[in-house]
């Protein structure tokens, strides 16, 4: 028996319906992990191997909060990240060449980390950069030459391609790459021996795809990232690239929520969870979401919690209010092509099992948040 039947059962339903293959999902309530289960299977096939609680998802943009974010806060409370710098002081290449047109032409130089962070960077949303880009060098070019669509800091717009540009520009400073540098200072502190970019190729079969063959690559993604982009980037990047599981991700999570023990300073974590409100509407934080209706954590979440999606079906909720912390892993985008619509369902399928748990939790008053900035 489910320690939340309700919840399990709006994910069985999901699965039912070809949502997504399978799940696997974890709770951490004051510091203690209330469940971690799993359902489901790889893929529709019948022979296709179970999923497990400590089955390793594709995280998609929640690589964001987990790696890029991290880093982030590491180097800002050390003192070599200043959050207010212009980008182009650290990367000139970013502003050397201003492919902005009329009155934008020169405002790149306004853009800042703090910027890059709160998603209000005026960069686009996103780019299928990997169709024309040959090497990660030209990606990488090609995302610093991004025009923008407006005056940097006065709209907020989910940006993949501002990530990018933000890990980039974290490496120049640590002189290190996204991967070792994560590894070393986040994951191996947090015994977060599941945790990878690149996962190492014995692990790839129990890794759940996220795509058949039908794709660009023209091969199963299994164990390889989805992100096109961050494939051309040798699978670590700023927005993407970061594989994981339940336990983990509940790791991470206990730290922030317990003032960054054995990591971050508490200051770091107040800061970075904190809206930044740019514009005064907006609902980031610095790498993190809040909950804005209507949101994917549902109704019960407290306005004192910060959260990520990733568009392979994955999420991660922390409410600092109530001192706990939800994961939900799914591989919604397998198989990629006609079960694409139903995959769209995770957007209704997020909120009601966040509910039914916030619920079996004990947790029955919705509260009102602010209008919605929207995310993944």
């Amino acid at each position: 028996m489910s320690r939340f039947p309700i919840a399990t059962s709006v994910l069985a339903d999901a699965i039912a319906q070809r949502v997504f293959p399978g799940a696997a999902f974890g709770v951490l309530y004051h510091g203690e992990r209330l469940v971690i289960e799993s359902m489901g299977s790889f893929t529709y096939q019948s022979d296709s191997p179970l999923v497990q609680p400590d089955t390793i998802f594709d995280m998609a943009s929640v690589s964001k909060a987990m790696a890029t974010t991290a880093m982030a806060m590491l180097l800002w409370e050390r003192g070599l990240l200043n959050l207010d710098e212009p980008v182009g002081r650290r990367i000139p290449a970013f502003v050397a060449i201003d492919c902005d047109a009329g009155s934008l032409s020169g405002l790149k130089r306004q853009i800042t980390a703090r910027m890059l962070l709160a998603h209000c960077s005026s960069l686009p949303a996103y780019a299928p950069l990997y169709r024309q880009c040959r090497t990660a060098s030209e990606l990488l070019e090609a995302c610093l030459h991004m025009p923008l669509g407006t005056v940097p800091g006065t709209q907020a717009v989910y940006s993949d391609i501002g990530f990018i540009i933000l890990g980039h520009l974290l490496e120049t400073i640590a002189g290190e790459k996204l991967d070792s540098f994560c590894r070393r200072e986040v994951f191996a502190p947090l015994r977060m021996n599941s945790t990878y970019y690149c996962p190492p190729s014995e692990l790839k079969p129990v890794i759940p795809p996220t795509a058949d063959a039908d794709n660009f690559r023209h091969r199963v993604l299994q164990g390889e990232v989805h992100d096109g982009n961050c494939w051309m980037l040798d699978g670590v990047s700023g927005h993407a690239g970061v594989f994981s599981n339940v336990a983990d991700i509940l790791c991470l999570a206990d730290c922030l929520l317990h003032r960054g023990f054995n990591v971050f300073r508490p200051e770091t974590v107040s800061l970075f969870t904190a809206r930044q409100k740019m514009p005064s509407s907006s609902g980031w934080a610095l790498g993190w979401d809040t909950p804005t209706a209507p949101s994917s954590s549902g109704k019960f979440f407290s306005a004192h919690s910060v959260g990520h999606l990733g568009y392979t079906g994955t999420s991660l909720w922390i409410d600092f209010e109530k001192d706990l912390a939800v994961v939900l892993l799914t591989n919604r985008t397998y198989p990629g092509h006609p079960d694409a619509v139903a995959s769209e369902k995770i957007k209704a399928i997020r909120p009601q099992f966040h509910d039914a748990l916030m619920q079996e939790l004990g947790w029955g008053v919705a509260l009102n948040p602010s209008p919605a900035t929207g995310s993944e």
